[in-house]
């Protein structure tokens, strides 16, 4: 059965709602103390897995309608991109607020002198690259460099885990599940990749017959 624009409104719907209801849960954890002893590290992790979940969403649409021949689907990987990048707003929010007390300077000193910081901040600014271009209008003005833009996205997706797995002192193997999980979405795009990446062949050179 082929999706129709009304389930296409209905699925929409659902990530609305689930997005909203995660915006609830982290109000009420946040105010019920339920992000445990170090609620400024609970609220990171919960809004920075957040934003790395709807990312993974979004690369899983375009594999998911191939494999099943819903062309339709596409039309919600949007609405999930902006949604990975309002939780990496408040991800970075909880960090600038409550670590640096809103100091502009000393973040920057911040992402500068840490590895981890530095990876963070290129795929904040991708996805920030991303969203303000995701309209269909941006689309038409930028034209075929719109796809080379949006093609960023993989150096996110890969860069992503590899901030959570930096960031962690112990309990290593979920950020290392999320590497495995962003390497798989990578090689669905394999092809994609090696034509967006300057110096890499489609295919190896055939050798010459004697």
């Amino acid at each position: 059965m082929k999706l129709t624009a009304r389930h296409i409104t209905g699925l929409k719907v659902v990530i609305h709602l689930i997005s909203l209801a995660f915006v609830a849960l982290l109000i009420t954890n946040t105010l019920s103390g339920g992000f445990g002893a170090d609620p400024v590290e609970g609220l990171s992790h919960f809004t920075g897995k957040a934003a790395l979940n709807t990312l993974i969403l979004t690369l899983l649409i375009s594999p998911v309608a191939r494999k099943f021949r819903q062309g339709a689907l596409m039309k919600v990987r949007r609405l999930l991109g902006l949604y990975s990048f309002f939780w990496a707003v408040l991800h970075l929010g909880v960090y600038l607020a409550l670590d640096l007390g809103f100091n502009g300077s000393l973040l920057l000193s911040e992402i500068v002198a840490r590895p981890y910081l530095t990876l963070g901040a290129i795929c904040w600014l991708i996805l920030l690259a991303l969203a303000v271009t995701s309209t269909q209008g941006m689309q038409r003005r930028l034209g075929p460099r719109w796809q080379k833009l949006h093609n960023w996205v993989y150096l996110a997706i890969l860069l992503a885990p590899i901030h959570y797995y930096w960031s962690v002192k112990s309990g290593l193997v979920e950020p290392a599940i999320y590497i495995v999980i962003a390497l798989i979405l990578l090689s669905f795009r394999h092809k994609t990749i090696r034509r967006w990446l300057p110096g890499l062949p489609l295919r190896r050179p055939s050798t010459e017959r004697s």
